[in-house]
């Protein structure tokens, strides 16, 4: 998994060009789906999925405190 840090992510949503299609937290909840699946499958390193998911859990918990544009212009920086 190439992703580690949560600039990453951001960097990785704006780079696929959907914001006007697919909001934020609509792409953060389809990537923890992704990642919890990953889990299941035995011969994964499940220490970079984990990492993945806690930043993504760290993204939803900011984005209640502000809104989704504060946030993806903080770490896209």
């Amino acid at each position: 998994m190439g992703i580690k840090t949560t600039k990453d992510y951001v960097k990785f949503y704006i780079n696929l060009e959907m914001q006007n299609s697919v909001s934020f937290l609509s792409f953060i909840n389809n990537e923890k789906m992704v990642l919890k699946r990953k889990l299941e499958n035995k011969n994964s390193d499940k220490d970079p999925i984990l990492n993945g998911i806690r930043i993504l859990e760290e993204l939803v918990e900011e984005m209640k405190k502000s809104d989704e544009q504060s946030v993806l212009e903080k770490y896209s920086e």
